[in-house]
């Protein structure tokens, strides 16, 4: 039986949910399941660990290991994969993830592959599947090592219920510091806007908006939703936009339930960021724009009108 380690995805203290998509889809493999906590104060997160699917929960729980640091999280995961054998594992995608699964794989001689979108396991012969190009092509993979370390695309992974586990805690050993670079402080974001990352529904704004009243007018409409902003990498080009709104191949990865596009054309780049949102909302004036053909829904008009209309029905269905 093949055994999966799957990074725990936690963020100031919560667990964030594409920590149950990858115990899920591991438990429809039929693999043996282990999860790894890395922080501070998150101990009492072993039972939702052992919940959501995990049959031994791996926690290295240490005030030094409150600030992310690649370096020491990295041991930690190593430790924990050593311990438990696992034949594949498994990060959520993050900038974490991100920094930490190359230095992992590097140090127990294993594959590293990202973005993957699906992984099967064939008589022991692990396959994954990953975009290239853009996501113009779809790769599929052999893996020749015993091992796999993978940073999972969002979104790739449907989670599901039911998967309860066991609780079987093991602690590990902390790390010693990183000496080669030291976490001085971390500033958060200070608009305290909903991280794209995390949430539910998504409103990006693009070129049709054409300036800051536009942008500004299709922001209210992410208000009135609750949605996290996101943006298409001409407005941050054209400095409407911060760059960690940008949404695309050169700025963040995100698979929301609801995505709507205003005003984006749906270039290949913004595409790569987005098309894994469970349903696409795209309202354009060019009845041939691109973004129409990954759409679940399309509205051909000005979002001058669209966004407006849209505000006030949502007001209605409240009432």
């Amino acid at each position: 039986m093949a055994k999966v380690l799957v990074i725990a995805d936690i963020k100031q203290g919560v667990l964030k949910g594409s920590t149950l998509e990858l115990l899920s889809k591991a438990r429809a493999m039929g693999a043996e399941t282990a999860v790894v906590a890395i922080g501070n104060n998150i101990s009492s997160l072993a039972a939702d660990l052992a919940k959501a699917g995990s049959d031994t929960q791996y926690i290295a729980d240490d005030a030094g290991l409150d600030l992310f640091s690649a370096g020491p999280y990295a041991s930690c995961v190593v430790d924990a994969a050593k311990q438990s054998n696992a034949d594949m594992i498994w990060f959520g995608f993050s900038e974490g993830g991100k920094a930490v699964a190359p230095r992992v794989a590097a140090q127990l001689g294993a594959a590293c592959a990202t973005e993957i979108t699906d992984v099967t396991l064939t008589g022991g012969q692990i396959e994954i599947v990953r975009p290239a190009i853009a996501n113009k092509v779809m790769q599929r993979v052999k893996v020749n090592t015993k091992q796999l370390v993978a940073v999972v695309r969002a979104g790739a992974f449907q989670a599901t219920e039911g998967n309860t586990g066991k609780e079987n805690v093991v602690k590990l050993a902390i790390p010693a510091a990183d000496l080669k670079a030291v976490i001085k402080e971390i500033v958060s974001d200070a608009t305290g806007e909903i991280d794209l990352a995390d949430a539910d529904i998504v409103v990006s704004v693009g070129r049709g908006a054409k300036d800051q009243a536009g942008v500004n007018l299709v922001k209210e409409l992410a208000n009135d939703l609750k949605a996290g902003f996101g943006s298409s990498r001409a407005m941050v080009d054209g400095g409407f936009m911060a760059h960690n709104k940008q949404v695309g191949q050169t700025g963040k990865i995100v698979a929301p339930t609801l995505y709507m596009a205003m005003g984006i054309s749906g270039a290949i780049q913004h595409l790569a960021g987005m098309n894994g949102s469970k349903v696409i909302l795209a309202v354009n004036k060019d009845p041939e724009a691109p973004i129409f053909n990954v759409a679940d829904y399309g509205i051909v008009g000005d979002l001058f009108e669209v966004v407006p209309i849209l505000r006030e029905e949502l007001k209605k269905i409240r009432k």
